[in-house]
C-alpha cells in the first residue's frame, strides 16, 4: 500500500522515516522530493566492454566530478549522480525512486534502472540519470530532482546488501 502524505508525516514525526536534512515543503500528496547533490559520476570515454558480472564495479569506469556550476547532459547520455538526502526506512517500509514528471516532460530521466529501496535502508541514493530528450538539460545541485514513493510491506525484513552504505 502506497503511503499518503499524512502517513508519511506521521512516520517522519515518529522518526521511523528519517530523512536527512529533512525539508517538510518535499513532501507532496504521497511522495517526498529529493535532492540532486553537486557531485555525479560520468563515464570515462574508454570504449571497453564491460563484462556483466557480479564483480563488475562502475567506479572503475567513471569520474567523479563537481557539478557546483552545473552540467550539461548531452541526448543519449547517462550519469550517476546522488540524493542529498540520507533515507533510513524501518524494516517495513520499502520505497520506490522515479522521475518527477516537470522534468519527465523534457527527457530528464532521473532514475531509470533499480528504483527499488528495500526496507530496513540507511543511506542516500544513488541515481542513474539519463537524457532520453533531443535537446542538452543543464543539471543543477540542489534541485530537487526525483521523488520518493513509500509503501508499506506486509512482514518485516532488512536489506544488508553491497550498497548498504553506498556513496557515489
Amino acid at each position: 500500500m502506497i503511503l499518503t502524505k499524512d502517513k508519511i508525516v506521521a512516520l517522519i514525526k515518529s522518526k521511523k522515516v528519517q530523512i536527512t536534512p529533512f525539508d517538510s515543503s518535499s513532501i507532496g500528496p504521497a511522495s517526498i522530493d529529493l535532492t540532486l547533490d553537486n557531485k555525479i559520476r560520468v563515464f570515462k570515454k574508454d570504449n571497453h566492454v564491460l563484462e556483466v558480472k557480479e564483480d563488475l564495479d562502475y567506479k572503475k569506469v567513471t569520474e567523479l566530478i563537481d557539478i557546483s556550476d552545473g552540467y550539461i547532459l548531452n541526448p543519449g547520455e547517462l550519469v550517476l549522480g546522488i540524493t542529498v538526502e540520507k533515507i533510513t526506512l524501518p524494516n517495513n517500509v520499502a520505497a520506490w525512486i522515479n522521475s518527477r514528471s516537470r522534468f519527465a516532460r523534457v527527457g530528464l530521466m532521473s532514475h531509470i534502472t533499480a528504483p527499488f529501496i528495500s526496507p530496513g535502508v540507511s543511506n542516500r541514493q544513488v541515481l542513474e540519470i539519463y537524457n532520453a530528450g533531443k535537446e542538452k538539460l543543464k543539471l543543477f545541485p540542489g534541485t530537487k530532482i526525483c521523488q520518493l514513493v513509500l509503501e508499506e510491506c506486509e512482514g518485516k525484513a532488512r536489506y544488508s546488501g553491497k550498497f548498504q552504505n553506498q556513496e557515489l
